[in-house]
């Protein structure tokens, strides 16, 4: 007999035109806006004792476009805003540096929810688009879509859950899944468990915790890349694109084409 998905314990937000609107590579906090009834949703799961946090791809900072001070601030400004949040989790490598914590790789997801002691089938992670939900999967959390103009629709038809805004994908958390938590994905245990640190990534409670530029800042530097016949867990290499989740994580820089989403 299967025994019932727990009650959700902690919500995981993406950041990028689920939170806020979408800035392309955004390293200004003062064009920071939050999407309509962000305040509100996340105001409704703080008053239920929901945890919740921020899982963000900000590839921008391997681009060059961003640094990583300019994250942290645009950070502390969305924290201002809708926060605090419990835990924030950022990547800032590009889609060929094989992070394990880059979506829809699961370690922001697993590494959120270890830091926050909850399981990941607690765990419901909200998002616009694919890699945000396949992230989720991976981790063995709940998944739920908030379709924008950038979300593909077959994006759209393989979420298990989709919302049309976040108020409601807020509710539908509060709820309860009404889906099973889908298993993590793989017989491969490295991606279903929280990865080891990744130079550059930031695993932190509030925003402002990031560091900034007064301290050694390795964001700007890729991650070692393991040597084929010795793998790394935390660092298994560049990773081949897999059709099955191409959509999610192109490998080309600039908007994607045909879509006009750039890549996060």
């Amino acid at each position: 007999m299967n025994r019932p998905p727990p009650a959700v314990r902690a919500v995981l937000f993406d950041r990028d035109g689920t939170l806020v609107e979408d800035v392309p590579y955004n390293g200004d906090p003062a064009q920071v806006r939050p999407v309509d009834g962000a305040r509100d949703a996340v105001r409704l799961l703080r008053a239920r004792g929901v945890r919740t946090g921020v899982v963000t791809n900000q590839s921008g900072v391997a681009r060059g476009l961003v640094s990583a001070a300019d994250v942290r601030r645009v950070n502390a400004r969305v924290d201002a805003l809708l926060g605090p949040f419990d835990v924030w989790a950022v990547c800032p490598h590009g889609p060929g540096e094989g992070c394990p914590c880059r979506k829809p790789r699961p370690g922001l997801i697993l590494t959120a929810a270890a830091r926050l002691a909850v399981e990941p089938a607690a765990v419901v992670v909200i998002g616009d688009i694919g890699a945000d939900v396949e992230a989720a999967r991976r981790a063995g959390a709940h998944g739920v879509l908030v379709p924008t103009p950038v979300t593909r629709p077959e994006e759209t038809a393989a979420a298990p859950h989709v919302a049309p805004d976040l108020a409601t994908a807020v509710r539908a958390a509060l709820a309860g899944p009404p889906w099973p938590a889908a298993p993590a994905a793989g017989g491969d245990r490295r991606e279903n468990t929280p990865p080891a640190t990744v130079p550059g990534c930031r695993h932190t409670g509030p925003a402002h915790a990031v560091p900034g530029p007064q301290q050694a800042d390795p964001a700007h530097a890729a991650p070692p890349h393991a040597d084929p016949q010795h793998p790394d867990p935390a660092h298994p290499g560049p990773q081949h694109p897999d059709p099955a989740h191409a959509y999610a994580d192109p490998a080309h820089a600039g908007r994607e084409a045909g879509h006009g989403r750039r890549p996060r």
